[in-house]
């Protein structure tokens, strides 16, 4: 039984949460910091596995990126999800208009711009989010619940009584900024850029891999109701009044128009006004404010009568490309940017584009002092389409990549099947922020206390030029930088000691080496030992192991290259980091854990889960990935998923994180009294 008072709690939990995550990312008017809404939901969580019984379907740890899905299942749309026909210009969009009202009667437009995303419908039982499709071909589309749970602005629960079934629809969309970093990453990593906001929403909300979604930031607009005559609902502004009261994410720009002239000059308004706004819109959609007025109307086959689409024309400026400098990112790649003659686009000016990489300078034949046309590709980052070659005069400069590193000098290198060329030292000062915070992190070092603020401050201080300098930092160092006290100082100099004891596995990862992450570094540790092994081992050797393969060779030969990398991995063991595998304890014969069985899920904080299930067999258990009847001990860390359930309702024993190493621990003591 859960007491009265837990219960309460949970409740009062949930509330509070739903309402932050209201306020951060409908109305963009946070009410509390990250941290302090991070313990709260840390307290639901711990409630959540401490008492099963009470998670419900509202629950805001239903956000929390699932496991990989094995495909999307088909949803039949209840009413189906039509297109809308499109108009390119004013005498079109009056066309329409004056059909629709006819010579004699006259209704109220309703204007909303148009969102560039992705349609969706969204199922609500009693006021309780259940399920969301995309719209396919506008009769079945495929059930992306899992990855829509991840989108914060959807509520789980509706703010009013809404009984029994309700279905509306809207736009999933990436933000500008948003996109603007995705493509930031994949650029850095290598990875086909996508082309603007609608393809990156489309994307995400299509993985398998509900984790992908919930990285990406996904945002929601909501506009329709299925049948709103059955609501009380009468007229298009009503109804996105009616959705705004419900806890709905409704956009702000949107206008009750009384004549053709009002539309007219809503959509000529917002031709420049668009571009000041944080997400993509591409045109005006028009419907009939009277609901009735929508059955009088009717539909195509495709498209209704009574609503179009009027798109607005992209926006493309000549200029001239003055010069072409080398960008260094985070990861080490070298971008080669356009610098322009002003010129003004999308609401902005525009003095860079970025070109990419070498390979699409030549394709392009873009060279400096060329005439070239300019756009923002998704109206944010700035692209050159083409190039006016017929206005050349024989002073335009073709350009070449460099083969060194403009920040520090080292020999850039190109890795096979990638575009980009690369500064292979992971202490050049372009990279050392990034991976200063990427070494700190969880996953990695787990430095806590060391996020991306401290990372920027200690590398802008000159305090770390390279990772090794993380070892020799001292108190007074880290109190003068800018709100760190005596106890934070000193709780970072504590975290970074501790951080000396972390698996290879975990340093290796660390390093930020092209591919390597926590999988491939476990693979190579269990192949190789030891850092030294490893840096000796011979590329094909390394290409030919299974989930390795060439590309990664490639990359740790490149990182094993160059001087300033081994010299940060000297002096990292010479402050005592761990540089060989270390074997946990266990019997002489390694049977502590003889004819136990274990079953792990959630996210470990101690180590990985496959270092978990490494050290259950080394002490002669089983680990394996299905709860069943033979199964020993279940181990949750947190956001634990369905097999915690299932635990629970076989009876299985439960164990956290904590509980599982002070097993372990404790009968590893026995043993050696005995």
């Amino acid at each position: 039984m859960v007491s009265r008072d837990i219960l309460r709690r949970y409740e009062s939990l949930k509330k509070e949460i739903a309402r932050h995550d209201r306020l951060y990312y409908v109305l963009d008017s946070p009410e509390i910091d990250d941290s302090s809404y991070d313990r709260m939901m840390r307290e639901l969580l711990e409630l959540e596995r401490e008492h099963p019984t009470l998670v419900s379907d509202d629950s805001p740890s239903r956000r929390v990126g699932g496991r990989p899905l094995d495909g999307f299942l088909k949803v039949v749309h209840s009413h189906p999800m039509l297109s809308l026909d499109d108009v390119f210009d004013v005498s079109e969009l009056r066309s329409f208009l004056s059909r629709a009202t006819g010579p004699v009667s006259s209704f109220p437009w309703v204007c909303e711009l148009k969102i560039d995303g992705l349609a969706v419908s969204l199922i609500y039982e009693d006021g309780v989010f259940v399920g969301g499709a995309t719209r396919g071909d506008g009769s079945v589309g495929e059930d992306v619940t899992s990855n829509l749970l991840t989108v914060r602005s959807l509520p789980l629960r509706l703010n009013i009584d809404v009984p029994g079934r309700l279905e509306v629809r809207g736009e999933v969309y990436m933000a500008k900024n948003s996109f603007a970093r995705l493509n930031e990453r994949r650029e850095e990593k290598g990875d086909p850029l996508f082309a603007n906001p609608r393809n990156a929403a489309a994307g995400s909300l299509r993985q398998l891999d509900p984790r992908v979604a919930a990285e990406r930031r996904l945002d929601l607009f909501v506009y329709a109701v299925v049948s709103p005559e059955e609501r009380g609902i009468n007229s298009q502004s009503d109804l996105l009044s009616w959705l705004k009261k419900a806890g709905l994410p409704v956009q702000d720009a949107w206008e009750l128009c009384s004549d053709l002239d009002e539309v007219e000059e809503f959509v000529a308004r917002w031709q420049e006004e668009r571009f000041s706004l944080s997400y993509v819109t591409d045109g005006v959609v028009v419907k009939a404010d009277p609901v009735e007025q929508w059955g009088r109307l009717g539909r195509t086959a495709r498209a209704p009568r009574w609503a179009v689409a009027y798109k607005y024309p992209p926006e493309e400026k000549t200029t001239v490309l003055k010069e072409i400098e080398i960008s260094v990112g985070r990861t080490g790649a070298m971008t080669p940017v356009a610098i322009l003659e002003p010129v003004q686009l999308a609401g902005s000016v525009v003095r860079r584009a970025s070109l990419h990489n070498e390979d699409e300078i030549r394709r392009k034949d873009v060279r400096i002092g060329d005439r070239v046309k300019v756009r923002k590709a998704g109206e944010i980052i700035p692209e050159i389409v083409s190039v006016d070659s017929e206005a050349r005069n024989g002073t335009e400069i073709p350009f070449e990549m460099p083969r060194n590193c403009p920040i520090c000098g080292s020999e850039a290198v190109r890795l096979p099947d990638e575009s980009a060329w690369r500064c292979p030292n992971k202490s050049c000062p372009a990279q050392m922020n990034e991976e200063l915070r990427h070494f700190a992190s969880r996953g990695c070092m787990d430095i806590r206390g060391l996020g991306e603020r401290v990372a920027s401050q200690l590398v802008g201080s000159g305090f770390v030029r390279d990772l090794a300098d993380l070892y020799e930092l001292k108190e007074e160092q880290i109190i003068s930088l800018d709100r760190m006290g005596p106890k934070s100082a000193s709780n970072l100099i504590s975290a970074i000691r501790g951080s000396k004891d972390r698996p290879l596995a975990a340093l290796l990862a660390g390093l930020g080496i092209r591919h390597v992450g926590k999988g491939v570094a476990e693979l190579l540790v269990e192949r190789y030992g030891s850092m030294e092994a490893l840096r000796r081992a011979d590329p094909e050797e390394l290409g030919s192991i299974e989930g390795v393969g060439p590309a990664i060779a490639a990359s740790l030969e490149a990182f094993f290259s160059d001087d300033g990398n081994i010299r940060t991995l000297d002096r990292l063991m010479d402050h005592g980091v761990r540089m060989e595998e270390r074997r946990p304890e266990t019997s002489s014969d390694g049977k502590l854990l003889s004819g136990m069985t274990f079953v792990f899920t959630g996210e470990l904080k101690r180590a990985s889960r496959s270092e978990a299930q490494k050290l259950v067999k080394s002490m002669g258990g089983k680990a394996t990935s299905s709860v069943s009847g033979k199964t020993s001990y279940v181990v949750a860390g947190e956001s634990p998923g369905s097999k915690l359930d299932k635990a629970v309702s076989l009876g299985i024993p439960v164990l956290d994180e904590d509980g599982f190493y002070e097993m372990v621990e404790s009968l590893a003591g026995n043993e050696k009294e005995e």
